[in-house]
């Protein structure tokens, strides 16, 4: 990361140009993120700690955003610098003319299309992509109290916050409190959009598929079609209980007569994982199961997996719609207007 960081940097000085950060400029939907311990970072891949902002324990998102290390990052990003390595990989980043770059430095408000919250650190698997002991090095508390979990909720309706991603390096539903939790956010805020995500282990009581409920999104992330594929990455994983349990909350849905929340299976490829017999065994089983959406994400970690079939056969070119995450299989399109 710190070569790219160091290239990119040349690059751009060689043209011109300057960095701009969407995310710290407030016009982000999705990075922005309060962690488990109400500290607030500028970026979902911080697991170092690198990033963070601040701390909603004693500030507001506003202060946060106008405070000394929001200011300091987009000051060294409108001179060509980079503030962190994360920023080499971080979507949010762009290049800009220089004298662009110097006026948006001092143009930013608080996210309010969209901000991540991690209701805890903790994760029942151990993926291989996962670097779970720098995250904890980097959290004074592993979980949000309901105290916590009440002021994000009343910022976020002070600051009309329009989507809520409810998921980061933890395992939401492992909190034992999500249902009171996501109860107290949608009562605080109830147009919120609420996209969560989840491995689907847990997701197995009448408890948390009520919480569920409560949901506009639910992404199952299940990396393969058996418990071999799956396994390999998601380590203590059980394909056939994330799939029975994603099957059992499709189910429960279905015979409330609601469309909410839309079910989305998410499938990140890798090289064990992506032949294209497995890819349709993958959405048969989807299909069989009443997923709304089945998705393809390609992904770079660990760079031994790499899936160079989706970027070289022809399959994936024909498979579902591309779309940012990579292909999508629309299995059961949502009618106009659903989840409000």
């Amino acid at each position: 990361m710190r070569m790219k960081r160091a290239l990119s940097v040349a690059h751009c000085r060689l043209t011109g140009k300057r960095f701009y950060c969407s995310a710290l400029a407030g016009t982000s939907d999705y990075n922005v993120s309060i962690n488990s311990d109400m500290s607030v970072s500028c970026n979902c891949q911080d697991d170092g700690g690198a990033g963070m902002l601040g701390s909603l324990e004693t500030q507001g998102l506003d202060e946060i955003f106008s405070g000394p290390t929001a200011t300091a990052f987009r000051k060294a990003l409108a001179e060509g610098r980079m503030p962190i390595d994360t920023c080499a990989g971080c979507g949010e980043l762009r290049k800009i003319p220089a004298a662009r770059a110097i006026e948006c430095a001092s143009q930013f408000h608080v996210p309010a299309r969209g901000i991540m919250v991690e209701n805890t650190m903790a994760c029942n698997l151990q993926c291989l992509g996962c670097n779970r002991r720098s995250v904890a090095r980097t959290r004074s508390k592993t979980s949000l109290s309901l105290d916590d979990v009440r002021k994000i909720a009343s910022t976020m309706s002070h600051h009309k916050i329009e989507t809520l991603y409810y998921f980061k390096y933890g395992e939401p539903f492992l909190s034992p409190a999500i249902l009171d939790e996501l109860g107290i956010i949608r009562e605080k805020n109830p147009t919120l959009r609420i996209v969560v995500s989840t491995n689907g282990m847990l997701l197995d009581t009448d408890t948390k598929r009520e919480a569920a409920m409560l949901a506009d999104l639910i992404y199952f992330s299940i990396d393969g079609m058996s418990e071999a594929t799956m396994g390999r990455y998601q380590r203590g994983g059980s394909f056939q209980k994330a799939y029975d349990n994603m099957c059992a909350l499709i189910a429960h849905r279905n015979s409330t007569g609601v469309r909410r929340p839309e079910i989305e299976w998410k499938y990140v490829l890798f090289n064990w994982n992506d032949r294209p017999s497995m890819i349709r065994t993958a959405v048969d089983m989807a299909r069989a199961a009443g997923t709304d959406t089945i998705s393809f994400w390609p992904t770079t970690v660990p760079y031994y997996g790499i899936s160079w079939r989706y970027r070289l056969h022809p399959f994936f070119k024909t498979l579902g719609q591309p779309n940012w995450k990579g292909r999508e299989v629309r299995l059961d399109p949502m009618p106009e207007g659903h989840g409000e």
